[in-house]
């Protein structure tokens, strides 16, 4: 066990030998902490919290009572692997939170990016890829092999399907059932999910220009709502030759474009 010594641990925690504690931690009373685990500078758990498994927790990562991260993910295929959870810095993980580490058929790591609000119940499921700034609202649920990008809002009681893509700055309602990929800037609703235009709000939020936002609506009428017998990934192809001047046209056509497992979402 390796405790450093500016670290803050309560009486009642326990902490199993081989576990690494970095300087200006605060393990409040009755959290767990197994052997493998590591905990970077300045991490912050309240109270009653289990970090087991291969767990990396980055900087300033902050956590409250309940939550369980690093359990053995809920696969019946895994059979006990080493295989790991890695969480980055500044992450705010509510209370009942569960992330669950990969698995060997899937890479075997799970991967949290920075700066993500994870809020109460939420589940990040085996082998799923999170970007930075995400977040996740009250009991929003990723199954397992989800890559969500960066900047993504996942409503509260939503659900994403195995191997979805959720696109960078999408935006996901909340009770929103995805089963299929969603393009960056997407908007979401529906139980069903569907796809209902584009998250316009985030994107005049982060300072993106009125006329990049307004190529990124024309290319997506162009893409999603123009008839003819072209298929999606070859509109979205020409569009992004048409339109090779707008950044985010280019990364709307080559989410499209590129290998997915699911087909995408498209408008209702």
């Amino acid at each position: 066990m390796s405790v450093d010594p500016a670290a803050e641990v309560h009486p009642t925690a326990v902490i199993a030998p081989g576990a690494s504690v970095a300087a200006g931690c605060r393990i409040g009373p009755y959290c767990v902490i197994g052997p493998e685990v590591a905990l970077a500078a300045g991490v912050l758990l309240h109270s009653h919290v289990v970090v087991d498994g291969v767990t990396r927790i980055g900087e300033a990562t902050e956590i409250w009572p309940f939550a369980s991260v690093g359990g053995a993910p809920q696969d019946l295929k895994y059979q006990g692997e080493r295989t790991e959870l890695i969480i980055g810095a500044r992450n705010r993980i509510r209370e009942y939170a569960t992330l669950s580490p990969g698995t060997a058929a899937g890479g075997g790591v799970t991967r949290v990016g920075d700066d993500n609000l994870l809020m109460m119940s939420i589940h990040v499921g085996h082998d799923c890829m999170v970007g930075s700034g995400v977040i996740l609202v009250n009991h929003a649920t990723l199954s397992g092999h989800v890559t969500v990008e960066d900047n993504v809002i996942l409503g509260g009681l939503s659900a994403v399907h195995q191997f979805c893509r959720i696109g960078r700055g999408a935006m996901i309602g909340g009770m929103a059932g995805v089963v299929a990929d969603v393009i960056p800037y997407g908007m979401v609703v529906g139980e069903r999910a569907r796809l209902a235009g584009l998250n316009l709000v985030g994107l005049k939020r982060r300072g993106v220009e009125r006329a990049t936002i307004h190529g990124l609506r024309a290319a997506y009428g162009e893409i999603f709502e123009a008839a003819g017998g072209a298929t999606l990934q070859e509109r979205a192809a020409a569009v992004a030759a048409a339109r090779a001047d707008n950044a985010l046209v280019r990364e709307v056509a080559g989410f499209i474009t590129a290998d997915s497992a699911r087909s995408f979402l498209t408008p209702g």
